[in-house]
């Protein structure tokens, strides 16, 4: 598992569908899917701490997206 997409792949494994409308909240709610589905023991450990790796990484990325965005106007 390397990208958003793949952890996204990985949620719809256990019938969790994400598209609220924007790239950022998408990652949000992602986030708090992971978070619900390692309390549940559902995941590792190590795959926990993976995808919240991408996810945190991805979430700046798009900050730094938006904040370049409104630098420009």
């Amino acid at each position: 598992m390397r990208t958003f997409y793949d952890v996204l792949q990985y949620l719809k494994s256990f019938g969790i569908y994400i598209h609220v409308g924007k790239r950022l909240w998408d990652i949000e709610v992602a986030a708090l899917e992971v978070d619900n589905l390692y309390r549940a023991d559902v995941l590792t450990p190590k795959d926990y701490a993976v995808m919240k790796l991408i996810l945190e990484r991805e979430h700046r990325l798009e900050e730094s997206m938006a904040t370049r965005v409104k630098l420009k106007w």
